[in-house]
């Protein structure tokens, strides 16, 4: 029993490595930065430090990894893998689709079963996998693919953030982790058996719980972070706690709470639960995770389908009004990171051409329709307050 990750950064190392450790499976690492490769081998082992209780902190021994420039390496660790997660970023899924291809039609050729785990924060992840799989494929290994090898999605519940200086110092590869140890993982597209990993959650009703997860968490990760910007925070948490901010929070969480229940059919009260887990997460001050790097890539967070707009729109089509969405989408209108290139195009196209335009070509919404004109007053009313100064 074996398995590969690909990519070895925080969530890599210290969520999916870490519950394979303790679950005594065996795994490499392949990684394409050669630096941290070189690294993971020369150290064989790293640290997962778990935030609020030291005790828990675990040494993963015998780590190794392979770079991506050994390829033939590479491949054979895929096709005699017993399964294969990604955690490489939902943006860097295209590279691995060649190293996929070739692990595949190899393993095809001794017909054992393999499944393809996808922790990204991500849409669609396992599909986009999928598809690009079947397009690139040799004839000779397609029916391989389509009927013994397993592309399913898993929740990423775990934070995983950069340790502090004297931390890296004495260990260069490790992380520090929340205190949390399920992996949610789609059970549906499972084919045949999956290693029994700790922490393991194989789920049935996945669909509802990807998008209860995705409207929950990172709809209130986006309002803490941008409205925080907005306010001067630095840290998550600090901001998490800011009244203003939490009077935002509540009626985000209201929003998303009434649309998933009218949507997906569970009790209000449920879903409003569920909302303190995430408050719960956001607030805790043992988990040092900073509003620049929750913040970047605004662009891509202010999207039609990421966890704003998205949200709004959810909320929106279900006979809802997103007022709250809408405020936290106005104050990511007008986020500001000097060095973030997402950031310094977003404040470009503010400028020159208006939060109109952002709306239209970023957002992707009619700046005259209901939720452009809702996102437009609430930057009015954020200015108002002093909060938006131009």
């Amino acid at each position: 029993m074996k398995c590969v990750i690909l990519g070895a950064g925080k969530i890599a190392r210290g969520f999916i490595g870490h519950l394979l450790y303790l679950s005594e499976i065996p795994f490499t690492f392949i990684e394409k930065s050669d630096a941290l490769c070189d690294l993971l081998n020369e150290r064989g082992q790293y640290t997962v430090h778990i935030l609020g209780a030291p005790e828990m902190d675990c040494v993963v021994k015998g780590a190794k990894a392979l770079k991506f420039s050994q390829m033939e390496e590479a491949v054979d660790a895929v096709a005699e893998a017993d399964a294969v997660f990604t955690a490489v970023g939902g943006k860097n899924l295209g590279g691995i689709i060649d190293l996929l291809k070739q692990g595949i039609e190899k393993r095809a050729a001794v017909g054992k079963r393999l499944n393809i785990i996808t922790c990204e924060n991500w849409k669609l992840p396992a599909k986009i996998i999928r598809d690009a799989l079947t397009g690139v494929i040799s004839a000779e290994a397609a029916d391989y693919l389509e009927n013994q090898v397993g592309i399913t999605e898993a929740v990423i519940m775990r934070s995983a953030i950069e340790a502090d200086q004297a931390a890296l110092a004495a260990d260069p590869v490790c992380v520090n982790v929340q205190n949390f140890w399920e992996l949610p993982v789609d059970k549906s597209r499972i084919v045949g058996d999956m290693p029994p990993m700790q922490g393991l959650k194989l789920m049935d009703e996945f669909t509802g719980f990807l998008e209860r997860k995705f409207y929950t968490y990172n709809a209130a990760n986006g309002t803490v972070s941008f409205v925080g910007a907005l306010l001067g925070y630095e840290k998550l948490a600090d901001a998490a706690h800011d009244e203003r901010i939490i009077e935002i929070l509540n009626g985000v969480y209201m929003e998303t709470a009434q649309a998933l229940s009218k949507k997906h059919q569970f009790p209000l009260d449920e879903q409003l639960a569920f909302t303190e887990t995430s408050r719960r997460k956001l607030q805790d001050y043992t988990i040092v995770d900073f509003i620049e790097r929750n913040a970047r890539d605004p662009l891509r967070k202010l999207g039609p389908d990421d966890r704003l707009i998205g949200s709004a729109r959810l909320v929106h089509e279900l006979g809802f009004v997103p007022e709250n969405l809408c405020t936290a989408a106005a104050a990511a209108i007008y986020y500001t990171s000097p060095g973030d290139e997402s950031a310094e195009q977003l404040k470009q196209m503010r400028e020159t051409e208006g939060v109109e335009a952002v709306i239209e070509k970023v957002c992707k919404l009619d700046p005259n329709g209901e939720l452009g004109r809702l996102i437009l007053d609430k930057v009015a009313l954020l200015k108002e307050k002093g909060w938006i100064h131009e």
